[in-house]
């Protein structure tokens, strides 16, 4: 970790360590299932170093999780953008998307194989110290992340950027390990001010150590660029917030060196 944290401080203030950002397809399984994520790491680094799992929004497995795990994989981390519908599926409307999104919502097996499958595949890199990993999501990936933390998955930490907060199945007190923090609009319709309270009294029942942050007058897909094409094109109540989008990106990145700093 040393080496790491070493290396990570001359990719940010130095020009010691030239990036050299690797990303790449890459094919796993889980129950049968093929999955196609895409890993991304800098490959001027020397030695192991965190990895960070992304998990996509509703859409799939698309260019915007892949270019999550890019900016991840600049900053020296080891990303996996995972593949959580299999076969890479990806939805351009909103109706597969939803679709897709409750075949896996509504089936926590499913869900729990398909994330670990990712985290092994991100563990076992060479790159990567299986022993800190962390998870990112965004909008459906959100909420994946959360309830893996809720049912004690081994991460580190845990953010959550649009995602969905509520859950049928409460943390028990004690069970997350991730430290964890959300991210949300407030002009988000989909997750409104009752959501977000009652997940802070869910992770103050469940004794997290979490953080909650809100945006006044960010909706949903905040940090989406693609998110005001998106919800002109279907009439969905999504926008981009570039305030928010850069500011919440900022935070994450303090929140990572914190978590894989913490022992």
């Amino acid at each position: 970790m040393k080496n790491f944290l070493l290396a990570l401080s001359l990719c940010c203030f130095g020009s010691a360590v030239q990036a050299a950002v690797q990303g790449k397809e890459v094919s796993y399984q889980a129950d049968g299932t093929t999955l196609k994520g895409y890993i991304a790491y800098d490959d001027a680094i020397k030695g192991k170093r965190p990895g960070v799992l992304v998990v996509h929004e509703w859409w799939g497995q698309n260019e915007y999780a892949r270019k999550r795990a890019r900016m991840l994989a600049e900053l020296g981390y080891t990303a996996l953008a995972v593949d959580m519908y299999g076969d890479g599926k990806v939805a351009d409307n909103p109706d597969d998307a939803g679709r897709l999104a409750s075949e896996v919502s509504m089936n926590m097996q499913i869900a729990k194989a398909r994330f670990e499958a990712g985290m092994q595949l991100l563990s076992n890199h060479e790159t990567v110290d299986a022993n800190e990993i962390a998870a990112f999501g965004y909008c459906f990936g959100g909420g994946v992340v959360l309830n893996m933390a809720r049912i004690g998955e081994d991460l580190k930490g845990v953010a959550s950027f649009h995602g969905v907060l509520g859950t049928d199945n409460p943390a028990m007190r004690w069970k997350i390990r991730a430290r964890i923090i959300s991210f949300s609009g407030e002009a988000d319709p989909m997750i409104g001010a009752d959501k977000v309270a009652g997940f802070k009294q869910e992770m103050e029942s469940a004794g997290v150590h979490y953080r909650v942050v809100t945006y006044p007058g960010a909706k949903h897909a905040f940090t989406n660029p693609d998110a005001d094409e998106l919800g002109k094109k279907f009439n969905m109540p999504i926008a981009y917030n570039a305030a928010a989008d850069k500011d919440s990106w900022e935070q994450a990145k303090v929140f990572l060196r914190e978590v894989f700093a913490a022992k």
